[in-house]
């Protein structure tokens, strides 16, 4: 908790190395990301980054990963530390299998990454900085050195806070955070990572999205463009057309019980009719909030439901997502 109350307030710098790094280069660099991810990524400019999505042939979730533009024959993919193999293997396999011209290489051991987060990450990253932050727009990067170590630094994180995402040789690892921590941040961990991520609603592979579950039902309909031809598009066309069948919703608990994954949930007449895919007590709100995947039209906002805690049968509500915003409304 106090890991997570201080990245809300102040500044935590997070050890991400785990995390996949997977470069794509050449000619048709740009073809082979786009017949692979989910989102349309021909209005990209050089020094942008996206989020995206994985489909399979029937149209699951693969992986979310974010997309970075370097020039238009040189991309980053960062993908989720539990997928690198696969995720490689995937875009590795369409470039022989489309014919693309471009080389696929997975730099995950080669590179770190430290995400610092919070109020004031801008001033303390600023100090060992080259490049003016002020400069990086969200969902933007640039190419500083950090203490003479060349890096990407991207204005983004998966806290619901202002942060930078840190990618620079393993080697500069524990100098960078050694210094970011002389400097005034402190160490935070993936639990609190989680607490921070699940309040402002962002979601996690393994949990809110897998194979069995499309972006349309898992609020990433916004990052996929149904118009384009990307690998498990046509079963996206026809759910989209014919309703998708389940829907994630954000949930607090009327009852003093945590909701956790997989509780099941049940309307109030005791149907099922879904599931809590992440759950927790929130530091920042002081409630035990929860993000459910449950069948589309049974719940809507303020609607009351059942969440199934250990045997016993605790009342919920839902709510609007995200939980939290920052005070500056983002």
């Amino acid at each position: 908790m106090a890991e997570h109350l201080h990245t809300r307030s102040e500044c935590s710098l997070f050890d991400i190395c785990h995390m996949g790094e997977i470069l794509v280069e050449g000619p048709q660099a740009f073809d082979l990301i786009q017949k692979t991810v989910s989102r349309d990524i021909s209005k990209m400019v050089v020094g942008q980054m996206v989020l995206a999505t994985f489909t399979n042939e029937q149209g699951g979730i693969l992986d979310d990963l974010t997309v970075y533009k370097y020039s238009d024959q040189k991309f980053m993919l960062v993908v989720n530390a539990s997928n690198i193999q696969r995720d490689y293997e995937w875009v590795a396999k369409a470039q022989k299998d489309f014919h693309f011209n471009a080389v696929v290489r997975n730099e995950s051991d080669s590179l770190a990454k430290l995400d610092i987060q919070g109020p004031h990450a801008q001033k303390i990253l600023q100090q060992i900085a080259s490049t003016d932050l002020n400069t990086i727009q969200f969902y933007h990067f640039a190419e500083p050195a950090l203490m003479d170590s060349p890096s990407t630094v991207s204005r983004s994180g998966y806290t619901g806070e202002d942060g930078f995402e840190l990618y620079f040789p393993v080697p500069d690892a524990v100098r960078v955070w050694n210094k970011l921590i002389e400097l005034g941040s402190k160490p935070a961990g993936l639990g609190a990572r989680d607490t921070l991520r699940l309040e402002a609603a962002m979601n996690l592979y393994g949990h809110e999205m897998n194979e069995t579950v499309s972006p349309l039902e898992c609020r990433y309909a916004w990052v996929t463009s149904l118009e384009k031809d990307f690998i498990g598009v046509e079963p996206l066309r026809e759910q989209k057309k014919n309703g998708i069948p389940r829907k994630l919703v954000g949930i607090e608990m009327i009852d003093r019980q945590i909701a956790r994954n997989p509780y099941p949930i049940f309307s109030l007449h005791n149907e099922p009719i879904g599931v809590v895919t992440s759950g927790s007590f929130s530091p920042t709100l002081k409630k035990n909030i929860a993000l459910a995947l449950v069948q589309f039209g049974s719940l809507e906002k303020g609607a009351e439901c059942l969440v199934e805690v250990r045997g016993q049968k605790c009342r919920a509500k839902v709510i609007n997502l995200p939980s939290y915003r920052r005070s500056d409304g983002t």
